[in-house]
């Protein structure tokens, strides 16, 4: 997806989840989905931006949105994490990156003056029709989930 595809319907996909479930887009239809691709499991930028998910999760919830991070790291590594911060909500795993290169998040990146290949944080909000409505890209962890909750309001 790319900023065009704002306005359009989200192709169906599915993705294992945390908890043993199974994550399928087309089974979220009738509420608005925040969708949040983010590189990896317990590192810094990461945990700050599950928490802060986390943090306003109860508002989001309110607003009868739900909220999935994805990345491409294990179920084992996905259910540590979702334990350790205490997240109420589902991550997913995109082991083969379908999502990611489906929502083209997946950039060269710089780590410590190398380039490695690696999942850009982007976040998508997608309305209760499956419809995508706005998206964010080069995402600061820092005070983004209260950006897409404050969207979300003014979308509803």
């Amino acid at each position: 997806m790319t900023a065009s595809a704002i306005g359009l319907t989200v192709p169906d996909f599915s993705l294992p989840a945390t908890h043993g479930a199974t994550f399928t887009l087309a089974a979220q239809r009738g509420h608005p989905v925040v969708l949040y691709f983010y590189p990896k499991d317990s590192t810094p930028g990461c945990t700050v931006e599950a928490q802060q998910f986390r943090d306003l999760h109860g508002e989001f919830a309110r607003l009868g949105c739900a909220i999935f991070g994805i990345s491409r790291d294990s179920l084992k590594s996905h259910e540590s994490f979702k334990s350790k911060q205490c997240l109420p909500f589902e991550l997913l795993v995109d082991a083969d990156e379908m999502a990611c290169v489906m929502f083209d998040v997946i950039k060269m990146k710089s780590m410590y003056g190398k380039q490695v290949r690696g999942i850009e944080r982007s976040t998508f909000l997608i309305d209760k029709d499956g419809v995508l409505r706005n998206e964010w890209r080069k995402v600061k962890a820092e005070g983004h989930a209260a950006e897409v909750l404050a969207t979300l309001h003014a979308l509803t």
